[in-house]
């Protein structure tokens, strides 16, 4: 019969654990940060170079500058897009080098390339409502520290970069304390007066769809923040044609246009995708393009969510196989040694109380960004249910029943076998499920760190300010969630009747 439990619990978590479809070989891995504008300037590579039969893989919505520059060292990726300001104060914190040349000179020992700049500078700014602008008098970042009251919400990467709050703050001297927000929500949170101030960027389609006022920066505290994309030495010389065709985006993008750009997503409601390609077929002269980018057949919604549940199943599924059975396995040695089996259970509760995006973010320095990394952590936070429960169940059997096996003459392992495990059937998959649902709802944060999944779009609505997009992510994981809860139900109630 114990074969017969750990056949259906194994059968029941492998079939979470779908493959999903093979990627093409050697595709361009493009990556992009979590907001709106990375992710259409990224669309634009990768949507040119499919329009010259290049391979894309994409990786967008990665949880920062920091994972992502992380994910290019470990050559994870090929390249993303990075900003002049954000590589000097940031990422090489030399806040002296402004140009590219330098910073060139700064990455070359690194192995990493700053490409020909697009054309614009996507510097920080400040912006207040107009109304409150005009009622305080504020022109400048200066006149906050007038007004000490004022409610000063922040993105969270701001909150904590050098060329950010830190060095604004004391730049001008700064009384207020501030809070974090993710940015796509801050411009209706400033608009509906929830907030007073926020940063933003100068290109920021929402700057022309609210009734904000930028202050302008009268200490020239914000550096340039010229975009271009930034790339691996090696895939230079690996991919050159490639490479090419991503140089031809140089000087094609100024501030304006890239504004325009992103009013498109954040004010019109078109996806980043359509824009793209948009932009892309009214540059086809100048970039020499073959062919209208807009006429590449694209990927429809039924397929792309298929993808996305099945590499969710694939993350969940092989996480929660792997947590069964070293959960089980160390709860069975463990169960009949009350301080030591207390002690496992305190070190996986720990690793409960480990934010689930600090758990992931942490595990790229070891494993990198994508699947592995994320499967990792997943196991990590299915634990904690599996073992304490069957630590529990295992350990509480009433003592009467024990003795009176053991009178019987039956063997520690028979008594595990006919009477332990029987008897703690419940609360095992109890865990178990509990596990489930715990791993399916955490994994759409492995989005953050490229590990796609149903959070891939529930991170891409977050950055648009897109509802349906969030749903789209949303809706199918609370589905798979109900799933797995039943499905283990049925497991439990047909592995209890052959115990029986």
């Amino acid at each position: 019969m114990l074969r017969n439990f750990c056949s259906a619990v194994l059968l029941a978590c492998l079939a979470l654990a779908l493959s999903a479809q093979a990627n093409q070989s050697n595709p361009v891995r493009v990556a992009s940060k979590n907001f709106a504008e990375n992710y259409l300037l990224a669309e634009i590579v990768a949507q040119l170079l499919e329009g010259e039969g290049i391979a894309v893989e994409r990786a967008f919505g990665l949880g920062g500058t920091l994972i992502c520059y992380q994910a290019l060292l470990n050559e994870e990726i090929d390249l993303y897009v990075e900003y002049t300001g954000t590589l000097s104060q940031a990422i090489l914190q030399r806040p002296e080098l402004t140009g590219r040349d330098e910073l060139n000179s700064a990455l070359t020992e690194r192995g990493i390339r700053l490409l020909p700049q697009l054309g614009f500078n996507n510097t920080y700014a400040i912006a207040v409502r107009s109304q409150l602008a005009e009622s305080l008098g504020l022109r400048n970042i200066g006149d906050l520290a007038k007004h000490p009251q004022l409610r000063l919400v922040f993105s969270h990467e701001f909150l904590e970069r050098g060329d950010g709050w830190p060095g604004l703050s004391k730049r001008y001297a700064l009384p207020q304390s501030v809070e974090g927000i993710e940015h796509a929500l801050a411009y209706q949170a400033i608009a509906d007066g929830a907030i007073d101030v926020t940063d933003a960027y100068s290109t920021d389609g929402e700057l022309s769809r609210y009734p904000l006022r930028v202050l302008a920066d009268d200490l020239a505290y914000f550096p340039a923040y010229m975009a271009a994309p930034l790339v691996r030495t090696d895939w230079l010389e690996q991919a050159p044609v490639a490479a090419a065709w991503v140089r031809r985006l140089a000087a094609t993008i100024d501030a304006e246009t890239m504004q325009r750009l992103n009013a498109k997503v954040a004010v019109e409601g078109m996806s980043y995708v359509e824009v793209a390609s948009a932009f892309l077929d009214a540059q086809r002269q100048p970039l020499g393009l073959s062919a209208r980018v807009s006429e590449i057949p694209t990927t429809k919604l039924w397929p792309q969510l298929t993808s996305h549940v099945l590499r969710h199943l694939q993350l969940t599924g092989l996480a929660l196989v792997a947590a069964i059975l070293i959960g089980l396995a160390v709860s069975l040695a463990v169960f009949s040694n009350p301080r030591l089996a207390n002690a496992v259970v305190y070190f996986c509760g720990l690793l409960q109380t480990v934010p689930s995006l600090a758990l992931l973010a942490l595990m790229i320095p070891i494993f990198g960004i994508g699947f592995t990394p994320a499967v990792v952590a997943l196991f990590l936070y299915s634990l904690l249910p599996i073992v304490r429960n069957a630590v529990t169940a295992l350990s509480t059997i009433d003592p009467t029943l024990v003795r009176v096996a053991t009178a019987l003459g039956l063997s520690r392992w028979q008594q595990l076998r006919h009477l332990r495990l029987p008897l703690s059937l419940p609360m095992i998959f109890a865990g178990i499920r509990t596990a489930a649902v715990i791993s399916i709802g955490t994994a759409t944060l492995a989005a953050f760190i490229g590990a796609g999944g149903l959070g891939e779009p529930i991170v891409v609505g977050l950055s648009l300010n897109d509802t349906d997009m969030i749903l789209r992510g949303a809706i199918p994981a609370a589905m798979l969630a109900i799933l797995a809860e039943f499905l283990f139900a049925a497991v439990q109630k047909r592995v209890s009747r052959g115990y029986q």
